[in-house]
């Protein structure tokens, strides 16, 4: 790497940490802001609603303080902690009653952070038959659900990268940052900062897009093209990137899993066969209206023409009288602005820790490839084959390898239909 490119790598690092250590301070300003104790409370219910008496939880928090209850005649239960930190909250199932389990057996223990003191905080766990006692369609019917939210995130992250692969020829192996980028900055503007999450939402989004988009492309991506740097080198360059923000974010945020405090538990609402809920059908329902936008944006609007001819053929768009650098930095803009939204929709859903992109990253590929490289359509269809997939595989296949499933199906049609579902062929040599 030359002096030009290093300057220019120094330059991002000194924002990023610059921007990340102010977020430090702020969290330290609010721990001593904060209440003499916290609450964590629960109702525990059979799948009709009944209280279940005499469950017992167990707590473990910091420094190995550990403490146990049972829920009362009403199902409730509460414990006051007086940290600040990670708590595993853990549902004895050997204290349920007969013909009662965990509907989801991995969510027997749920990690709770405790940020600050004075809060209540809602800890609930899913109970039902059992998962040997649900009918084969009932699972099938929840797992397609939840493999169509899953495809819808995977989605909006796979867009953006398709987008800027089409337009630049780059494999951007930092786009999964965006996601943990997405998610961190609600973390921060609705935990730290203390705005309502739906005000949240909408601030991180512009920042992402900011940080993530405009400056990201303007300060490192543009001066390469510029260079004639080649995609190799721009690849490598992307990896670097990548492991430098999420060790970042590492330092800044600790490795711990962030919870935002008012939907830390939420019980779902039965339609049908399916339990959703509310937080995912309103973070799924806006996630759907992104992907239309972006569709129309594409098919209607005159930058979204224009970039589609630069995907075709950058030369001739440029002599045709497109400006290809505006439109290369609009497309990285629309990138990390659903990107950040994918990150937000983890979040609302599961928390965000600082392997969220990484995690993530394989599946955004693994759709891009198999809907077929470059082509936004092809993002679309191939995110929902795999979320569908994911989710499906585990009605065969233990829940630790459902990825498994999913890449396998992958090979089978690559090995097929080499360049994706919706993939146009081309000339080799």
């Amino acid at each position: 790497m030359n002096i030009g490119k290093a300057k220019l790598v120094q330059k991002i690092a000194l924002g990023l940490a610059t921007f990340f250590l102010i977020t430090s301070f702020s969290t330290s300003g609010s721990a001593l802001a904060a209440g003499t104790s916290s609450i964590l409370v629960g109702e525990i219910t059979d799948s009709t609603s009944n209280p279940l008496s005499g469950v017992r939880i167990d707590l473990t928090g910091p420094n190995g303080l550990a403490t146990q209850i049972t829920s009362d005649a009403m199902g409730k239960w509460q414990i006051e902690v007086t940290s600040t930190g990670i708590y595993d909250v853990t549902l004895d199932q050997s204290s349920l009653p007969s013909g009662q389990a965990l509907t989801d057996a991995t969510k027997a223990t749920r990690k709770i952070n405790v940020f600050m003191l004075g809060s209540t905080l809602t800890v609930l766990f899913p109970i039902g038959p059992g998962v040997e006692r649900t009918p084969i369609l009932d699972q099938s019917a929840q797992l397609l659900a939840d493999g169509l939210i899953l495809g819808i995130i995977i989605a909006l992250a796979a867009l953006g990268l398709n987008l800027v692969f089409g337009t630049t020829g780059l494999t951007n192996f930092a786009h999964g940052e965006l996601l943990t980028l997405g998610g961190l900055l609600t973390y921060f503007f609705s935990a730290i900062v203390g705005l309502p999450v739906l005000a949240a939402v909408p601030v991180a989004l512009a920042v992402s897009a900011f940080i993530g988009g405009y400056l990201q492309d303007r300060l490192l991506w543009k001066p390469l093209r510029k260079r004639g740097t080649g995609l190799i080198a721009m690849l490598v360059v992307s990896i670097g990137l990548a492991i430098f923000i999420r060790y970042v974010f590492l330092f800044i945020f600790s490795g711990d899993t962030r919870q935002l405090p008012q939907f830390a538990g939420q019980a779902g609402i039965e339609i049908g066969l399916v339990s959703i809920t509310p937080k995912a059908i309103m973070s799924t329902s806006v996630g759907l209206l992104l992907l239309f936008g972006a569709t129309l944006w594409l098919l209607r609007s005159k930058m979204g023409k224009a970039s589609r001819a630069v995907a075709d053929n950058p030369a001739l768009a440029a002599a045709s009288g497109i400006e290809v650098e505006s439109v290369i930095r609009s497309v990285w803009i629309m990138g990390a602005f659903l990107a950040a939204f994918a990150g937000i929709m983890v979040t609302l859903n599961q928390g965000v820790s600082f392997l969220m992109g990484q995690d993530m990253l394989l599946l955004i590929f693994a759709a891009v490839t198999l809907g077929g490289l470059g082509t936004a359509y092809g993002a679309l269809v191939g995110s929902l084959v795999i979320g569908v997939l994911i989710q499906l595989s585990t009605l065969i296949i233990p829940t630790e390898l459902k990825y498994v499933g999913a890449l396998f199906i992958l090979i089978i049609i690559l090995l097929v239909r080499p360049q994706g579902i919706l993939g146009r062929k081309e000339r080799v040599g």
